[in-house]
């Protein structure tokens, strides 16, 4: 039981007539109106995910054709920023390698904005307390010895609330220890969180006896990086923070997936802001973040709050009353306090049991949840609006005790022959989550990854000849290990007959001589005695689409072209290096 100067219940009047003595509203300008308009990227770079056990050298002949340069790769996630050359067609490069079979992902390296709308002065109370029962809560924990990562863009450490709550940051952006606030919105978004509170003065925040953590991965105007939030992530993870929040639209991410991955194996919780495009988002639910949806003072979702099958929850998101950047006070709306709101209760769940695992931690917020909406769960209020108070009482009866191993199979290969460089997959499960998978070959480590879905890349070339046993091995975040059963297969490199023949290929559309206009559709497809290996299209000497399959069909849009002779070449490669080009001229 927490001994309080002032009893709790009784607290938010007294911050609040404080609040409102020194209030100085802050109102910014939304992220719609910046100079960048939301749904850009980092020009000139992708990012990509190999499967675990891909050579650097086979990495780069997979992206040198396309212009491609591993600039900088995060070991932890095996996640690679890539630079491409100017004018490249970052989206249509992302799309043909992210059908590679030995990658697991790839994606353009978005800019995304900030979830907030504009402040309203109407709100003026801190009606999000009670409504969540935290006075309740304050009663079992305050948020002792957990630091929560804010990943914003930075944070004011000369605000009198936060000043004295916060622990070293870091800022990703620039590479430095300067973790200030650069724009206001991360000082808003920690106050929900950790400001000072039962102090006298200013407002009261969810989990105050906390550490916020500043971890700055925005650019000046707020906008931010996948990949820098991917870094921003892992350095948190590895200085110790044990609840993240980023009040940005990432759910979709798959290098931000892959972080948050990396923070729930060191037994950390990664929580996000739903968004503020108020329609339907089709990204697929994810078991590596929290996504969380707004709702209002009367409990029903505002219009802009965004929906979909991936919101987890829902949490108070309009006129939070919190700290502003310069020493005042605020009461801004938006997804981007809805998510700090519910990554303050994971930080009370925590602070009430440390020892429970992050999955028991995410049943028990979305257990105790109070139910909105339809019955049960639903897209617009996942599986309902936060209740600290539940929520700490269940994490004080839960037993953290965790005795069960994985479950780990490989789906692939399943046998027969195999030779050069063979993809691997494995499906793995555990009640608490598994934090490892290692795949081995005759009882030798070939690699291990990190993150779902568990994919290898297995030279074979590395093994002698003949009958190789495959085995896997998951682990949990409790050191519980299981283990596959073996699948054998013949590795056959050397008796490999040379391979001298040389694909076919052809252009269907347009045929040779014909006279262009508008949008064509160029057809190309492409056999050989062993398989295709890559499809090049260039027009006029510049290449255009690649594809590991022996078809492709390319949009052209000809009204960017100078009339006159135009040349449209494909070139068809197997895995032994055996070429074939087919050639067509049309003319616009």
């Amino acid at each position: 039981m927490n001994t309080l100067s002032t009893p709790a219940r009784s607290l938010l009047p007294r911050l609040f007539s404080a609040a409102m003595a020194t209030l100085t509203l802050s109102v910014m300008a939304s992220p719609a109106n910046a100079a960048e308009p939301p749904g850009t990227w980092v020009k000139q770079r992708i990012l990509i995910q190999p499967r675990a056990g891909l050579s650097d050298a086979e990495l780069d002949k997979i992206i040198k054709p396309h212009g491609g340069r591993a600039m900088r790769r995060i070991p932890h996630i095996n996640f690679q920023i890539v630079e491409l050359p100017p004018q490249a067609n970052e989206a249509a490069i992302a799309r043909v390698l992210s059908k590679h079979r030995h990658i697991k992902f790839a994606e353009l390296d978005r800019l995304v904005p900030l979830e907030q709308t504009a402040n309203d002065p109407y709100y003026g109370n801190a009606w999000h307390l009670p409504k969540i029962q935290a006075p309740a809560a304050w009663d079992t924990t305050l948020g002792n010895g957990v630091t929560v990562a804010i990943l914003d863009t930075g944070v004011d450490p000369n605000h009198p609330d936060l000043a004295g709550q916060m622990v070293a940051g870091w800022n990703m952006y620039d590479n430095n220890s300067d973790s200030s606030d650069v724009h206001g919105h991360g000082t808003q978004v920690a106050g929900v969180v950790a400001a000072a509170s039962n102090n006298g003065q200013g407002v009261a925040s969810i989990a105050w006896q906390a550490k916020v953590m500043p971890v700055r991965i925005s650019q000046p105007d707020g906008y931010a990086s996948f990949s820098t939030i991917a870094n921003g992530l892992i350095w948190a993870a590895d200085n110790g923070a044990r609840v993240a929040n980023i009040s940005y639209g990432v759910s979709g991410s798959a290098a931000v997936q892959s972080a948050a991955q990396y923070m729930k194996n060191k037994g950390g919780v990664v929580v996000v802001a739903g968004g503020n495009s108020g329609v339907y988002d089709a990204t697929a639910p994810n078991a590596a973040m929290i996504s969380v949806a707004a709702t209002n003072s009367s409990d029903t979702r505002p219009s802009w709050s965004t929906y979909g099958e991936f919101i987890d929850i829902s949490a108070p998101g309009v006129g939070i009353w919190t700290t502003a950047k310069g020493g005042g006070y605020s009461a801004p709306s938006g997804t981007s306090f809805a998510s700090p709101a519910t990554a303050s209760v994971v930080t009370l769940i925590k602070a009430a049991n440390p020892a429970l695992s992050p999955a028991q931690v995410e049943d028990i917020l979305k257990s105790t949840a109070d139910d909105l909406g339809s019955a049960g769960y639903d897209t617009y209020y996942g599986h309902g609006r936060i209740n600290a108070a539940a929520a700490v009482l269940k994490a004080t009866q839960t037993q953290a005790l965790d005795t069960q191993a994985p479950s780990v199979s490989i789906a692939s290969p399943t046998g027969g022959t195999v030779s050069g460089i063979v993809p691997v997959s494995v499906n793995a499960s555990d009640n608490t989550g598994v934090t490892r998978v290692d795949l081995f070959a005759n009882g030798k480590l070939v690699a291990s990854d990190m993150t779902a879905p568990y994919a290898f890349s297995w030279d074979s070339t590395f093994t002698p000849d003949g009958t190789v046993k495959l085995t896997a091995a998951a682990v949990d975040a409790a050191n519980n290990q299981g283990s596959s059963s073996g699948v054998s297969v013949t590795v056959a490199n050397a008796a490999k007959t040379a391979d001298t023949t040389v694909p076919i290929v052809g252009i269907s559309n347009p045929v040779n001589g014909s006279t262009v206009s508008r949008t064509v559709t160029i057809n190309v497809a492409a056999k050989d005695n062993v398989a295709v290996a890559k499809l090049s299209l260039y027009i006029d000497g510049a290449l255009r689409s690649v594809t590991n399959a022996g078809s492709m069909s390319y949009s052209w849009n000809t009204r960017r072209i100078a009339s006159g002779l135009h040349t449209l070449s494909a070139v068809a490669e197997d895995a032994a290096g055996n070429k074939a080009a087919a050639v067509v001229e049309v003319r616009k």
